[in-house]
């Protein structure tokens, strides 16, 4: 979590080739963006989990869109070092906490944002945030100022400031970040530079919070 709190930002990883991914990591790494989650339903997701934490210790690695016990097993047995959940699973959220793992559970009524957090949840992640938007996290903090959320889906380098200023704990971003077309090309060098444009809007942010 204290890599997280510097650079509050999670990578989701999703239908990339294990190279893609290992270039993915270290450019990442290299820009200062320690957080990234390859999601279930990427080809080969427990080798890739294994191989990324063997080549970058340095980075929190977790398995994203875990769904069921079963998913979960798979990518713990892979060494996930946290959780993230596209649904609340309450089974998933329980057997995290039970053996102290991080876990970030999808939740978007208040009523499943707060059973995520009373089940122990490490922070919520807000799905899909582009539907509601900053006004919506806003509201929720004022009845539930406790409950750290972390808003997926929707969140760019347009916008990401809004939502550090909104007071979330953190962001989930896909695509937004990892953006295919550079990928594809190659061009790992302009994936750093977006890196950098992502930390450059969120840095004012961070330093009031300090």
């Amino acid at each position: 979590m204290d890599l997280f709190r510097q650079a509050p930002v999670v990578g989701i990883i999703r239908n990339q080739s294990a190279e893609a991914c290992y270039r993915i990591a270290e450019t990442m790494l290299a820009a200062g963006l320690y957080t990234l989650e390859v999601t279930m339903n990427t080809p080969d997701v427990a080798d890739i989990i294994t191989e990324l934490n063997r080549r970058f210790p340095e980075l929190n690695v977790g398995a994203g869109t875990v769904c069921t016990p079963a998913e979960l097993e798979l990518a713990l047995t892979a060494g996930a070092g946290f959780i993230v959940t596209p649904i609340l699973d309450e089974r998933v959220v329980s057997a995290c906490v039970d053996r102290g793992i991080p876990v970030f559970p999808g939740a978007y009524t208040p009523t499943e944002i707060y059973r995520a957090w009373s089940l122990g949840a490490t922070a919520v992640k807000v799905f899909p945030a582009s539907q509601l938007g900053t006004k919506y996290l806003k509201d929720l903090s004022g009845p539930l100022p406790q409950i750290k959320l972390i808003p997926t889906g929707g969140v760019s380098l347009e916008n990401i400031s809004s939502f550090f200023e909104a007071g979330v704990a953190g962001v989930g971003m896909g695509s937004s970040l990892l953006n295919k077309k550079l990928i594809a090309a190659g061009d790992f060098a302009g994936l750093s530079r977006h890196f950098e444009s992502i930390l450059q809007a969120i840095r004012p942010t961070l330093k009031q919070k300090k």
